[in-house]
């Protein structure tokens, strides 16, 4: 596993790159980056041989990366421990605690970001993006780009998402109608959804 040293510090904080060797040794996997997706930003599988692989996308900013992985190998503990349980049950939460723990210091993680992962350390959901703050918090370490999450456009602002334009509306529990023009359809969004603000 130290042979793919070089490639780990590309993605990840480097401070932790011995750690998650430390943890690729204990825990053999096949780790994959791939091309960015939509709707998640890693995910795990059990192969039919009996192995197991990780995908992570390959346009995380390193803290974002760090912690899929960290995620991700936390679903393949829970896989070799356990027969059947919920994908992100107590047993993944503890899991992932539980591996993520000794990457949470300020030589790996930024100190404005620490405060935001203890809180989301407490009850890990099964997406960074599920905890605003967290995601948010993260955002500040992307790319400089033109998109923003659904949640901070101003209501009634247009915007574009797939090639659609679509009027904020407002927010429902956990998810944000939207209005596509054109159709008047309404669709719920992920208040953490990135789309293009329209001027």
């Amino acid at each position: 596993m130290k042979k793919y040293k070089h490639i780990l510090e590309k993605y990840v904080p480097a401070n932790s790159v011995d750690q998650i060797i430390e943890l690729f040794e204990e825990h053999p996997c096949y780790l994959k980056i791939v091309n960015n997706r939509n709707t998640k930003h890693g995910d795990f599988r059990k192969m039919p041989d009996g192995t197991y692989q990780i995908t992570i996308n390959y346009g995380l900013n390193p803290y974002r990366f760090l912690l899929t992985l960290v995620h991700e190998i936390a679903h393949l503990v829970v896989e070799k421990e356990y027969d059947r349980v919920k994908p992100h049950g107590i047993e993944w939460k503890r899991s992932f605690q539980h591996l993520l723990l000794p990457f949470f210091n300020p030589e790996i993680f930024p100190k404005e970001l620490m405060p935001v992962l203890a809180n989301y350390m407490k009850n890990p959901k099964a997406s960074t993006d599920a905890d605003v703050h967290l995601s948010l918090a993260l955002k500040k370490y992307d790319p400089k780009n033109d998109m923003s999450y659904v949640f901070e456009l101003p209501l009634q602002s247009k915007f574009s998402h797939n090639n659609r334009i679509f009027i904020r509306g407002n927010k429902r529990r956990t998810r944000i109608e939207c209005k596509e023009l054109g159709t008047n359809n309404k669709y719920l969004f992920h208040q953490n959804a990135e789309v293009k603000l329209l001027k």
